[in-house]
């Protein structure tokens, strides 16, 4: 069962001592800070390429640097993997921007046939989203190629190989940092990841405020045109693509929600899949992954804060599906309820299906099938979890979402 001590993360001995060691350094004057040049020009050097394209990335990053550095009070290895993290996606907007130079018909890529999974966290768009996966004919966002979406090698075997070892040593390390996480959100390099990995590439999405405190990075978020980096994302997929090929994708991200009516502007003809579930249940569950991903960062973890925070952010997320869906034309969704999701799967992809216009034919039932069987929930261990560990309550929660609760018709759990 997982801990819910969310004020005292766990921490491995040698860890510790690597914090402290780091800590002695910085009261002698060595820095604790991130630097958003010395990020770009070791990105440059790493790279020997120049170029990062110009879509408003740096002054994201900029907003998100200056939040890090004053308010999410990181430990020094906090530090220094969001430092690496900063630093690999810089890394990887300069080799995209190469590879489009060399090739210019990456921009003329069809993606095909599209199926967008979105929903509230925690109301089983990770498990929908494996399910479409193993469709043979759906192609979908490895961790692999999350993480390293055009690898430095021009060979095809070596550049998967630099691929493998990154997902690897990710996996590795959140394991070794927070073993609890896995309970709460099971990381599988071979299995597909949420597009919010490429939508950090414009330091513009959730991630940041899911694992690190960062309120004016969260407010300055909400109030931006995310247009371009739609579009950003939408061109790494036509990247991808051109790499591995594949007649349809699944995409998936919560963060979608909140963004339904840009996604639908850059993604013409897609069909998005929104899941339900009981936000009593669904909010906490999320809060309680955000207090176990910020624990491996920092040694200060606010519970009540992070209720707080994530069920106005919720909230604000399905208002805005709802008013973008109350203005696009009948055909484009597919609803989904957690219940009958976790009852009765192969109706549900049957029903997507349908709408998709792809064949959901015997291999493809086979696989889907075996993917259940080979999963079963809680298999990494029981996720333990509670509304008043985040300072809400019933009351709370049901006056917040009381209109997007009659909307779907969802079932208190």
């Amino acid at each position: 069962m997982t801990s819910t001590d969310y004020q005292s993360p766990y921490r491995p001995i040698p860890i510790r001592a690597l914090n402290r060691l780091a800590r002695a350094g910085a009261r002698i004057g060595l820095s604790g800070r991130l630097d958003i040049d010395k990020l770009v020009k070791h990105a440059r050097r790493k790279t020997g390429l120049s170029d990062f394209g110009d879509d408003g990335h740096l002054e994201a990053l900029r907003v998100l640097v200056e939040s890090i550095n004053d308010e999410a009070r990181l430990t020094p290895t906090g530090l220094l993997i969001q430092k690496s993290r900063l630093t690999g996606a810089l890394i990887q907007r300069l080799r995209i921007q190469d590879l489009l130079k060399r090739h210019p018909e990456i921009d003329d890529i069809d993606l095909g046939t599209v199926i967008v999974i979105t929903g509230l966290q925690r109301t089983g768009t990770t498990l929908l989203h494996r399910l479409i996966y193993s469709h043979p004919e759906i192609r979908g966002i490895s961790g692999k190629e999350a993480l390293i979406p055009v690898a430095a090698a021009d060979a095809p075997e070596r550049a998967e190989r630099s691929r493998r070892r990154r997902a690897v040593l990710a996996e590795r390390t959140i394991s070794y940092l927070s073993p609890d996480f896995m309970a709460v959100h099971p990381i599988d390099r071979e299995q597909p990841e949420e597009d919010v990995l490429l939508l950090d590439l414009n330091f513009m999405s959730q991630s940041a405020e899911a694992i690190l405190h960062v309120p004016s990075y969260s407010r300055w978020l909400a109030e931006q045109d995310h247009t371009a980096t739609y579009e950003y994302f939408r061109r790494v997929l036509k990247v991808l693509t051109w790499q591995r090929s594949a007649r349809a994708w699944v995409l998936k991200t919560p963060h979608h929600l909140e963004y339904l009516d840009v996604l639908l502007k850059v993604f013409s003809g897609a069909t998005v899949v929104q899941t339900h579930r009981d936000p009593r249940v669904a909010v906490t569950s999320f809060c309680s992954m955000v207090a176990h991903g910020r624990g491996m960062f920092s040694d200060h973890v606010d519970p009540t804060e992070i209720g707080r925070h994530w069920c106005d952010k919720t909230h604000r997320m399905l208002e805005r599906a709802m008013t973008t869906r109350a203005k696009t034309p009948g055909g484009r969704f597919v609803d989904v309820s957690y219940y009958d999701l976790t009852r009765d799967p192969m109706s549900q992809l049957r029903r997507i299906y349908a709408v998709s216009e792809i064949d959901f034919g015997d291999e493809a039932k086979e696989l889907a099938d075996h993917y259940v069987a080979a999963n079963p929930q809680n298999r990494f261990g029981k996720h333990h979890y509670r509304l008043e560990h985040f300072g809400l309550s019933e009351q709370i929660m049901d006056e917040t979402f009381a209109t997007y609760r009659d909307a779907y018709a969802i079932p208190f759990e």
